[in-house]
């Protein structure tokens, strides 16, 4: 299917400190030395061998982690430049970066910018200095602010992630942090709720004094209305964004295009043929490294989709998108008629979870404020 998008993510997966809520194949550097050399020539590798056979033009690069700005603008701009050299990139391409304002000077940012970075995404979490002690983040209050600001003056676009739902958060402290996000030129906002995922620390040791599922609610509606209001589109479940600064990268997933993940740990999912593949790779680092330099492969799993899986997988996507996607897309990213999920459809529109519209498959307000109960139905009949 040569016409489908095609994005490439590309995972860092070391942190100055492992925070205590995040799931992601992060590791703590402990004060260790960077392994950037060999770690950049492993992803050489890979990329060499995702390429294969690989003519689509990449509409987006995602640099995640981890946390990317461990590794320097040099390694990132020698990164960035084996990736034009081995596929071809469209007009416009989209270039994202993850930061975190502890990581480095944000007097950077420019050097980023100058290596092929045209978005970035700043991990801030809060601008609270109780919160981001809760949170065990390494950075401060000002160092945030400061950070912002510089990216601002340097990128384009620049994304914040913010968190709510903290402990001991009130109200009060979700509108102040909302003063103090609008007082920033920052044209697109990930605001995600703590939750205690499984393997990590805080569902281990769960901290003390969250708020319940009703301050949750009107937090989240809070944050919605406020936003909404200072001209953000509230897009996607947990993604604000002002006019044309939607996170192309991202859409891509939603809209079930193809992606390819390099480094540890990263998943991809690439069409060929009618057949969709999910793939991960080896998920420790170092064992990713020695992998590539025996030329072995770097595939941990993979997983064929199958049709009774596909209109799970589809909705589990397009779902998180507030005005969901055309009923036509489903064709034309699987080539499969809608009608082999047309059962759970019909289960969820009498549930009254999706819209009976017969044009787009979306979200009803129910729907999309209980999106796991809606997912589940298209679980339920796989």
């Amino acid at each position: 299917m040569p016409n489908l998008p095609l994005s490439l993510y590309i995972h860092l997966p070391w942190c100055a400190k492992k925070c205590p809520y995040c799931d992601f194949n992060s590791y703590s550097l402990n004060h260790q030395t960077l392994p950037d050399k060999d770690y950049l020539d492993a992803l050489f590798f890979d990329l060499d061998r995702s390429a294969e056979g690989e003519r689509r033009p990449l509409m987006s690069i995602f640099i995640g982690g981890g946390t990317p700005n461990l590794f320097s603008p040099q390694a990132i701009g020698n990164l960035l430049l084996k990736v034009a050299r081995t596929f071809n990139l469209a007009d416009h391409c989209e270039i994202t970066m993850e930061a975190n304002p502890g990581a480095s000077s944000h007097h950077l940012w420019k050097e980023y910018q100058s290596a092929g970075v045209n978005r970035l995404s700043l991990g801030v979490q809060s601008f609270d200095d109780a919160f981001l002690r809760a949170l065990q983040r390494i950075h401060h209050r000002q160092e945030a602010m400061e950070s912002a600001s510089a990216a601002a003056r340097v990128f384009d676009r620049v994304n914040l992630d913010l968190m709510f739902g903290l402990p001991n958060q009130t109200l009060s402290d979700v509108s102040l942090m909302l003063d103090q996000v609008l007082s920033l030129p920052i044209s697109h906002l990930s605001m995600y709720q703590l939750t205690l995922e499984p393997q990590t620390s805080f569902y281990a040791h769960p901290p003390k004094f969250l708020p319940d599922d009703d301050d949750l609610a009107r937090m989240y509606e809070m944050i919605e209305d406020r936003l909404t209001g200072e001209g953000f589109h509230h897009y996607e479940v947990s993604a604000f964004a002002r006019a044309g600064e939607a996170c192309r990268h991202n859409m891509n997933y939603w809209q079930f295009g193809d992606y390819l993940g390099i480094g540890a740990g990263a998943h991809g999912k690439i069409t060929r043929d009618r057949i969709i593949t999910r793939e991960a790779r080896i998920k420790n680092p170092q064992r990713y490294i020695h992998a590539a330099r025996a030329r072995t492969s770097l595939i941990e799993e993979t997983r064929v989709v199958t049709d009774d899986a596909l209109g799970f997988e589809f909705m589990l996507n397009a779902l998180r998108l507030t005005h969901g996607v055309p009923r036509s897309l489903f064709y034309e990213r699987t080539l499969r008629d809608p009608m082999i999920f047309n059962e759970a459809l019909n289960q969820a529109i009498a549930r009254g979870l999706i819209s009976n519209d017969p044009d787009r498959f979306v979200a009803t307000h129910q729907g999309f404020q209980f999106l796991n109960e809606t997912l589940q139905v298209f679980l339920a009949t796989n």
